[in-house]
């Protein structure tokens, strides 16, 4: 709880730097949008719950709070001391993250009720969402506290299954993302070849193209030398192979002649991001599988000592890379839902946001030169609001329970005595994976199926 108090004391600065509706910005921030402010701000406050889950689960402060008297607690089914190099600490390490994740969840919900239908700044809970910074932090503080005397019982069991549908949510979101931002760059860097009237343009996206693919046929050997044998590991043989054949399939519909009619941006850009994140879920997954043979990621022995964390012999491992990468991939998707202001169609459909601001051009830009000579935002919502104040939240709510199945490995309590993943976390990822290539490949067909909707 020190921890967690101390890190969240950092947002001090936040109640003198937004007080109210519109937020005071620094003169280094001039003539920022509302829309855009309220929304860093309130993924600075989801990036500070991630940053205390990941003090939580540092070694040196499970070291201490393993002094305390009710970190092993008898009702939790947990031995005092497990075996080898997991103690009570580490339990208490995911108690924690539980816990933590579950204030910021519990916090970012409230929101998704409480701005339902805003439909633009004239409504007075704009202000709420726009504004009163200190009070929210206070509501996310005592959030925090009160989940940490949850008892503990069977609260991490069922928080557990919350967590697996909002990671299985937020991994199709990301591909969302992945889908909108490919379609940005590859229509920007189109739209320079055409007004430079350069050919190397094309010539960049031809190369990340063509990189983006031999990484992913790159990362299919990998997965087959290391996450296969030649004599088992039959789940991961097929994993591999139907995503591999599902990508093919893939970017072969986004080349064909009537979607390139219907659709005439995409393109094979977009095609192979999808690939490429495809094959690091698909990794990601390999990584989760509990079985030591199809998995290079779970240790058994360090020298002439066995490991003994359960009744198999595993050791934990709480930051292997694909939880690395993972967590990166999270962050630049959390971040990037803040900045968006996406012109795919679709995707705006999808994430429920605008193509741009409904406001008038010289009302706006009328507001920014005042907005830059006072150095605060600017409302560019009071005709509109330019993304959905409830979904925003409610896609916090989801990157929520992603992280905490990140940091936490995807670890089911109560299920082993091993810290390590199941088969729960390998069939949720797998699953993610092929409905995010479904959802791709509606993207693509849509226009063709949908002939009466204007997906221009």
């Amino acid at each position: 709880m020190g921890a967690c108090l101390g890190a969240c004391s950092l947002l001090s600065c936040a109640s003198c730097l937004c007080g109210s509706a519109p937020c005071i910005l620094c003169s280094c921030c001039p003539a920022s949008r509302n829309s855009t402010v309220s929304r860093l701000i309130f993924t600075f406050f989801l990036f500070l719950g991630v940053l205390v889950c990941i003090i939580m689960l540092s070694p040196g402060v499970e070291s201490q709070l393993y002094k305390l008297p009710w970190v092993c607690e008898e009702g939790a089914g947990i031995p005092t001391v497990l075996q080898g190099h997991i103690d009570c600490g580490s339990l208490l390490g995911y108690r924690a993250v539980y816990r933590m994740c579950f204030a910021t969840a519990a916090f970012f919900f409230f929101f998704t009720l409480v701005m339902l239908c805003v439909s633009s700044s004239r409504d007075p809970r704009a202000a709420i969402q726009n504004g009163f910074w200190f009070f929210k932090f206070l509501i996310l503080v005592g959030l925090t506290v009160g989940a940490f005397y949850i008892p503990d019982g069977s609260f991490s069991n069922i928080w557990f299954y919350f967590g697996v549908v909002g990671s299985f949510l937020f991994i199709l979101i990301q591909l969302v993302l992945l889908i909108d931002f490919a379609h940005s760059w590859n229509q920007r860097w189109l739209g320079k070849a055409e007004e430079c009237d350069s050919r190397a343009w094309y010539a960049g996206l031809l190369f990340f193209t063509l990189l983006f693919y031999l990484l992913s046929i790159a990362a299919v050997v990998l997965m087959f030398i290391y996450y296969t044998k030649p004599s088992g590991c039959h789940e991961g043989k097929v994993f591999i192979s139907l995503n591999l054949t599902f990508c093919v399939c893939v970017s072969i519909a986004a080349v064909l002649p009537k979607v390139q009619d219907a659709q005439p941006n995409s393109g094979l850009l977009q095609a192979s991001v999808i690939t490429l994140y495809t094959m690091f879920v698909t990794w990601s997954a390999l990584s989760s599988v509990p079985e030591q043979k199809c998995n290079p990621h779970l240790p058994t022995q360090l020298g002439n000592e066995t490991v003994m964390a359960g009744p198999e012999g595993y050791e934990t491992q709480w930051w292997d890379a694909p939880s690395i990468v993972g967590l990166i991939i999270f962050l630049l998707c959390t971040l990037f839902i803040s900045l968006r202001s996406s012109d795919h169609r679709q995707v705006n459909s999808l994430m429920q946001t605008e193509e741009g601001p409904p406001m008038l051009e010289a009302t706006q830009q009328q507001q920014q030169q005042v907005a830059a000579c006072e150095g605060r935002a600017f409302d560019n919502e009071q005709d509109g609001v330019t993304y959905s104040y409830s979904f925003f939240h409610f896609c916090l709510v989801l990157a929520s329970l992603h992280i905490m199945m990140t940091l936490t490995n995807w670890y089911k309590p109560g299920e082993t005595r091993k810290m390590i993943s199941t088969w729960t976390a390998v069939w949720v990822k797998i699953c993610a994976s092929w409905a995010g290539l479904l959802l791709y490949l509606w993207t693509l067909v849509a226009p063709l199926l949908l002939r009466n909707r204007d997906f221009s």
